[in-house]
């Protein structure tokens, strides 16, 4: 129970990732507050994580609006009376193509989701992190490092590039406080977003899934693709104790596809 007595506040939980996080900070301990724009993801999250409501609170949550992301920040005080880590996993992830192919209103909006709205959400929960210091972590993409030929999305990398760059300068300015600020960068996930790729993939090359899946496998160290639930592992280390002595760093998360 590397969580036991935290308070973690999660945005961008839908069925993918950012559930995974949730469910595995509360496996360890956590009191878990949930932030996504989809009203149904959140009650359905919270019911798995506990169906009391004991340990679980949620709120419709834009980062984009920075009243919602300063509302979902007090709703964890007034709720579970501190703020001990934030994961930034909410982001806009559906804009495919490079510089030629991509308008700038749909760069200005990625940019605008997964950079300035994350740190607007963390700035929301800065007041409560430094009552007792914390850790926030930022989901981050290989895809930053090395673009996948496979799904181009230079609007993506580039707004998650600047949130690196981001973590970087926070490491410093908030350590003071002993507040940790890391991120988590997976290459390919296996989860919703992925297997749905695969599968239209398969569809539109005509193919099977699994040659689909063991193409994008092919070049890692690791012959299993990591998981959405690996991800969230990682991320809960970076929440715990275990990880008092480490900021600043980005962590690839990626079956050994891409070794920095």
């Amino acid at each position: 129970m590397i969580l036991d007595g935290k308070t973690v506040i999660v945005s961008g939980v839908g069925p993918g990732l950012g559930r995974r996080v949730a469910l595995a900070a509360a496996r360890d301990g956590a009191n878990v507050v949930l932030g996504a724009r989809t009203e149904a993801n959140l009650i359905d999250t919270a019911e798995e994580i506990d169906p009391t409501g004991k340990r679980v609170a949620w709120a419709v949550t834009d980062i984009t609006a920075h009243d919602t992301c300063q509302a979902l920040a007090d709703l964890a005080v007034d709720r579970f009376g501190t703020v001990d880590g934030l994961v930034n996993c909410a982001a806009l992830d559906n804009v495919f193509g490079g510089l030629e192919s991509t308008a700038f209103d749909e760069l200005r909006k990625v940019v605008e989701v997964n950079l300035v709205g994350s740190l607007a959400m963390t700035k929301a929960a800065l007041p409560a992190l430094k009552d007792g210091g914390g850790a926030v972590v930022f989901i981050n993409t290989q895809s930053q490092l090395v673009p996948p030929p496979e799904a181009p999305q230079m609007a993506y990398a580039a707004s998650k590039g600047g949130l690196t760059s981001a973590m970087y300068a926070l490491s410093h300015e908030l350590g003071r406080y002993r507040i940790r600020v890391n991120s988590v960068a997976p290459g390919w996930m296996w989860g919703p977003p992925v297997e749905s790729f695969v599968n239209y993939q398969a569809q539109a090359t005509g193919t099977r899934a699994a040659e689909v899946l063991a193409g994008l496998v092919a070049p890692m160290a690791l012959p299993d693709m990591a998981t959405d639930a690996d991800v969230a592992e990682a991320v809960v280390f970076f929440l715990s104790d275990r990880a008092k002595a480490i900021t600043g760093q980005m962590l690839l998360v990626n079956a050994g596809h891409v070794v920095r």
